[in-house]
C-alpha cells in the first residue's frame, strides 16, 4: 500500500461536452478529496426567461446547448403545454418522436465514435485511427449525417430546430423526401449493428452498487411515461421534486442531486436497465444476445446501451415514416394562460426536468434539472472507488498518477457528460 502524498490534477477533461476539471488529493497513501469541477461559465436561464412570452421561451432555452438543443426545446415545450392545457394531435406526437430520435442518432454517434472509441482503440483522436480502420471515420460521419437529415426533414434543422413549437409544428413535412430518409436510415442499420458489436466486446469493467432512474415509456420513445428506479420507486412526472434533493458542490459551477437521499445514475444504461422490453421489436430481435447483459451495473455498458438506442431510434423512425400520411395542421391552442406544470423527457444523457409557472402568458418562475447534474454525485463516488483501489496497490508514484488520470478520465467519458448544460445555476459566495 502506498504511503505517498500525491495531488492529481486534470485540467479540462478531454473528449466530453463542455469543460470540467478534476482535482484529487492523496495523503499518506489515503484518498482525502475528490473534486469534479464543472468549469463552464455560469448560465442564468432560470432568471433570464422570467417575463418572457411562453411561446418564445422554448427557443431561448434550446441555446443552453448545441449538442442536445432539441432536448431542451422539447422538454420546455412539454412543460408549457402541460401548464396551459395544450392538447397536441397524434401527428404532432409522431413528429416529436421523430425529432427526438434524430437527436439520439447523431448525439450518441458523436459520443461513441469521437469521444469513447479513441480510448478503446488506444489513440488520442478518431482521426488518428490506423489506415486499416479508416472505415470507422466513414461510419461515424454516415450515422451522424443520417440523424442530421432526419432532423432537417422533421424539425427544420439539427441544431436549434425551428419547426417544433408549443402545440405542434410550424411547417408541413415534405413527403417527397420521406422515401430518401427511410432509405438512408435502412442503409446505416448494418453500420450501427457493427458499432453495437464493438462496444459489446469492450473489455472494460467498473461496477459499484447504485440506483438507476429513468422515464419509462411504452414504446421507448423518450417521451411521456412514469419515472422508475431500480430501487423500486415509481412516480408520476409532476412529483419528481418530492424525491430529488439538490446537493451543493461548492467547488463547482454546477450543483448535484440525490434521489431519495442517495446518489443515482441516469442515461442510456438506466433506460436499458429499466425499459429494454419496450425497445422496437426489430431492435430486440437483432440485439437479443446483447440485451442479455442488461440490467447491468457496469458503467461502461452505458456505451453499449447508447449504441442499442441508436438502432431503436432508426427502427422506430422507419416504422413511423412508412406508416404515417402527414398533412398540414395548425398548432393546438392553450386552454388558459396561467398555471404551473412540469415537462419530463429523456435527453441523450438522461432524464431532463422542466418546471415552470406562467401568469397571463408570461413566465413567472422557472427551474430545470439537467441529466449531467444528476450524475455528478454518482461520478464522484465512482472516482473515489477507483482512486482508493489504486492507492491499495504497490505501483510507483509516477505510474500511480498516470493510471489514475487515464482510468478516471475514461470512466467519466463513459457517462457522456454535458458540462455546458449542467452549469446553469447562480453560486453565491457568502462573506
Amino acid at each position: 500500500m502506498h504511503k505517498c502524498d500525491l495531488d492529481v490534477e486534470i485540467n479540462k477533461l478531454s473528449k466530453i461536452e463542455g469543460h470540467a476539471d478534476l482535482d484529487i488529493k492523496i495523503r499518506n497513501g489515503e484518498l482525502k478529496e475528490v473534486n469534479l469541477k464543472v468549469m463552464e461559465n455560469l448560465r442564468f436561464f432560470n432568471q433570464a426567461v422570467k417575463g418572457k412570452a411562453y411561446n418564445a421561451v422554448p427557443q431561448l432555452v434550446s441555446r443552453i446547448c448545441g449538442t442536445c438543443s432539441i432536448a431542451h426545446l422539447t422538454g420546455c415545450i412539454e412543460a408549457v403545454e402541460k401548464t396551459l392545457g395544450v392538447k397536441i394531435s397524434d401527428q404532432t406526437m409522431i413528429l416529436r418522436k421523430l425529432t427526438i430520435y434524430s437527436m439520439m442518432i447523431r448525439d450518441h454517434a458523436l459520443h461513441l465514435y469521437f469521444f469513447a472509441m479513441p480510448d478503446l482503440l488506444g489513440i488520442d483522436s478518431l482521426l488518428d485511427v490506423p489506415e486499416a480502420k479508416h472505415d470507422l471515420i466513414h461510419d461515424a460521419l454516415a450515422v451522424k449525417e443520417a440523424g442530421n437529415n432526419l432532423s432537417e426533414l422533421v424539425a427544420g434543422r439539427a441544431v436549434h430546430a425551428p419547426f417544433e413549437q408549443v402545440g405542434g409544428f410550424s411547417h408541413e413535412i415534405d413527403e417527397k423526401k420521406v422515401p430518401e430518409i427511410i432509405e438512408e436510415l435502412k442503409k446505416i442499420r448494418p453500420t450501427v449493428l457493427k458499432l453495437i458489436d464493438i462496444f459489446f466486446d469492450c473489455p472494460w469493467e467498473f461496477r459499484r452498487k447504485t440506483n438507476f432512474v429513468a422515464l419509462v415509456t411504452d414504446d421507448f420513445s423518450f417521451l411521456e411515461g412514469r419515472i422508475k428506479s431500480t430501487s423500486g420507486f415509481e412516480i408520476e412526472e409532476k412529483d419528481y421534486m418530492d424525491h430529488l434533493r439538490n446537493v451543493v458542490l461548492p467547488y463547482s459551477q454546477a450543483s448535484g442531486f440525490e434521489f431519495e437521499g442517495k446518489e443515482y445514475m441516469v442515461g442510456s444504461l438506466a433506460r436499458l436497465n429499466l425499459n429494454k422490453e419496450n425497445l422496437h421489436k426489430n431492435t430486440r430481435k437483432d440485439t437479443a444476445k446483447y440485451l442479455e447483459r442488461f440490467p447491468s451495473e457496469n458503467v461502461y455498458d452505458n456505451n453499449l446501451a447508447q449504441a442499442i438506442e441508436i438502432l431503436h431510434s432508426i427502427d422506430h423512425s422507419v416504422e413511423l415514416l412508412e406508416n404515417t400520411s402527414f398533412h398540414k395542421e395548425d398548432p393546438a391552442k392553450p386552454e388558459k394562460l396561467t398555471g404551473e406544470g412540469v415537462g419530463v423527457i429523456e435527453a441523450p444523457r438522461g432524464t431532463l426536468y422542466y418546471w415552470l409557472g406562467i401568469e397571463e402568458g408570461k413566465i413567472s418562475h422557472f427551474n430545470l434539472v439537467i441529466p449531467t447534474a444528476q450524475n455528478l454525485v454518482n461520478m464522484k463516488k465512482d472516482v473515489e472507488q477507483i482512486v482508493s483501489g489504486f492507492c491499495a496497490t504497490e505501483i510507483g508514484k509516477e505510474d500511480l498518477e498516470k493510471n489514475i488520470k487515464f482510468e478516471v478520465s475514461k470512466l467519466i467519458r463513459a457517462y457522456d457528460p454535458c458540462m455546458s448544460c449542467a452549469s446553469h445555476f447562480l453560486r453565491v459566495n457568502w462573506v
